[in-house]
């Protein structure tokens, strides 16, 4: 018990301080975990402690996480990604293995250690990338959804490689092979080493393992489809949260054990039951109670693989060992850019997906200790092979910082292709056509104004003119764009873009030059509101705000409070809002965190007193008419007198 709580407060203590300091100076988190992990080596060393071990207990973060990422994705969504699923990740590892394995093949290895080699090297680390990936809020792009078909096919690429390493082993190794080893990794173990010798394919030939195999995935699937959602009903008879998280991990244990037994990925196993169950009412409960076991588990495998490093071996050969660490990136991050022309893969997107997967991977400790007990690479290459394994993870969040300082900003600032040419005028120009921009304009269109849309994301451009809607590719914010699109004779502009800045920027710049263009612009928060309000702009949206309020009228009604009154009371609420808005806009200053600006904060607790007394008097005012049986007006008058408000507020 000591040596656990000692091991468990060191892990904790260097997670919880170097993380922060790398977060803060923009290094991400997984390099923060792995620079904690080289400080925590030599203690660890001293403390004679078994850092593999533990590195193979922490690789169920990595089962975790891709559960969680089945359960983001619909079946239907996976099927649309077959092409780069097999394609392209298929290619990737095919030609990265060939290239790797005759390079070794160059330098004097024989055929089968080079093809091993090439095997190993040509995986990625689904840990590092998909973690990043989330984080920087990239995994919705075309190069993050490209990297994770890419990572997807890898795992399920280790399957056969597990099958098929055996058979390249070279007799003179096999027989220099202590016997408990052979009995550690062998053939006999289908976790590459992991030591449980628990199997039910083990004896059985070709056909008898597909069918073992087949009957595996389709329990995963029945299970998910059919088992779910009796179990969580039976278990929500308790009122306990803790059944629920239990029961969480029961499920994500229990597939990677079954396909561990069954000689399958225990990564894949839990990725296809996220699948199956991404369409569940439970979705987001098990979201919730997996993620902070996902993301500790995680933390915990990217420290031991910084404390794994053996820095005697690494200095003893540091200029072999970075070479080959230097080689292997730059090989894969060839392959991979090649890859990315055949598969249209463009702009920064390009840069994103041959930078992310660059590395080798965590599967990579697994089969080389699989090759070393099988007898296919001796133990002394398998020691330096490991480190640049090690090696090349540590380098991949200093490559995601390349992107996002060099990269990333060079294709923000310029466009993956040319601007469309604007050959259309219309009273209204709409930039952007998303979620927001999209609703806007159907219904200028259908109310007969016609509109010119103008937006910088391709893909989302080719959907809507799938439907007939006519945009053109192109960033609003350029004044060269604004002058083709006609600017100068529009009456309306509709900002609904994604970015902040640029719309705050882009109302200053219309206010300043084109005075008399209406503007009408989506604000993400409050606090966009009020920088806006300073641009210059006077119609503001709020972007979620109406819909919260559709939802609390819904919520008092559901109280018992009468329709109307509810529509008073809301109404009242948004009239109030709007005009405390007004006021709070010039208290707002952006220099100054909003809880320490003291005008702003004691006008603000003035407005929430007053809007409770208002609310409550109408609430007294309704009550007493209702009990002297005032019967309430129809729903037609209170469509007449919405009306008469809105047009008394547009006048």
């Amino acid at each position: 018990m000591n040596e656990f709580l000692l091991l468990a407060f060191l892990f904790l203590i260097a997670g919880v301080i170097s993380v922060p300091v790398a977060s803060k100076l923009g290094l991400g988190s997984v390099l923060g975990y792995l620079l904690a992990g080289i400080a925590l080596s030599p203690l660890l060393a001293e403390l004679d402690v078994d850092v593999v071990s533990i590195q193979h207990f922490a690789e169920f973060g990595v089962v975790m996480m891709l559960f969680l990422v089945g359960l983001e994705l619909e079946p239907k969504m996976l099927w649309q990604m077959r092409s780069k699923l097999l394609g392209l990740g298929g290619l990737q590892v095919g030609i990265t293995t060939l290239a790797i394995a005759a390079i070794a093949m160059a330098f004097g290895h024989p055929w089968s250690i080079a093809l091993a080699i090439g095997m190993i090297f040509a995986l990625s680390s689904t840990a590092i990338v998909l973690q990043t990936l989330n984080e920087k809020g990239l995994m919705k792009s075309d190069g993050g959804q490209s990297s994770f078909s890419v990572l997807l096919f890898q795992d399920i690429a280790v399957i056969p490689m597990l099958a098929f390493l055996p058979l390249l082993a070279v007799p003179e190794l096999v027989d220099t092979l202590p016997v408990e080893a052979a009995g550690h990794g062998g053939a006999k173990s289908s976790d590459g080493g992991h030591g449980l010798e628990l199997s039910f394919v083990d004896g059985l030939n070709a056909w008898q393992r597909g069918l073992v195999t087949l009957g595996a995935i389709a329990f995963v699937f029945a299970a998910g489809t059919f088992l779910t959602r009796p179990v969580f009903r039976y278990i929500a008879i308790a009122r306990l949260r803790e059944l629920f998280t239990a029961f969480a991990l029961l499920l994500v244990v229990g597939i990677a054990l079954l396909m561990i037994v069954v000689g399958l990925s225990p990564a894949l196993g839990a990725f296809l039951a996220g699948v199956v169950l991404a369409n569940s009412e439970y979705r987001h409960e098990l979201e919730s109670d997996v993620a902070p076991f996902k993301g500790l588990l995680l933390g915990l495998f990217f420290i031991t693989v910084g404390a794994a490093i053996d820095f005697g071996l690494l200095f003893g050969s540091l200029g072999a060992i970075v070479g080959m660490t230097l080689g292997l990136m730059l090989l894969k991050a060839g392959v991979l850019f090649g890859l990315s022309y055949l598969f249209e893969i463009r702009g920064g997107d390009r840069w994103l997906f041959t930078l992310s997967l660059a590395q080798a991977g965590e599967f990579g400790f697994v089969l080389l200790s699989f090759t070393v007990a099988n007898g296919v690479i001796p133990p002394g290459l398998s020691d330096q092979l490991l480190l640049v394994v090690a090696l090349s993870m540590l380098l991949t969040p200093l490559l995601f910082i390349v992107y996002d300082k060099l990269i990333a900003p060079r294709y923000a600032g310029a466009q993956a292709r040319e601007p469309d040419e604007i050959d259309e005028r219309g009273s209204v120009i709409v930039a952007g056509h998303g979620r927001f921009g999209g609703i806007v304009n159907r219904i200028l269109l259908s109310a007969g104004y016609k509109t010119v849309v103008l937006d910088h994301q391709s893909e989302q451009l080719e959907m809507v003119r799938a439907f007939g809607v006519k945009a053109f590719f192109g960033d609003a914010t350029r004044p060269d764009l604004l002058h083709a699109a006609g600017i100068e004779d529009a009456s309306m502009l509709v900002i609904a873009i994604d970015d902040r800045e640029q719309a705050t920027e882009l109302v200053r710049y219309v206010t300043e030059h084109y005075p008399d263009v209406y503007i009408v612009v989506r604000a993400r928060d409050r606090h966009h509101v009020y920088e806006l309000w300073g641009a210059g702009a006077r119609d503001i949206i709020r972007e979620g705000f109406d819909g919260a309020v559709r939802a609390g009228r819904s919520a008092l009604e559901a109280l018992g409070v009468h329709p109307y009154a509810a529509e008073r009371k809301v109404r009242g609420f948004v009239e109030n809002d709007r005009a405390q808005l007004r006021e709070l806009a010039d208290l707002f200053d952006p220099d100054i965190p909003i809880q320490e600006n003291k005008p702003y904060v004691e006008k603000a607790r003035e407005f929430i007193d007053r809007a409770e007394e208002v609310m409550t008097g109408r609430s007294k005012d309704f009550s007493s008419r209702a009990d002297r049986g005032w019967v309430p007006p129809s729903l037609e008058d209170v469509d007449a007198e919405v009306e008469a408000s809105d047009a008394a507020r547009r006048s």
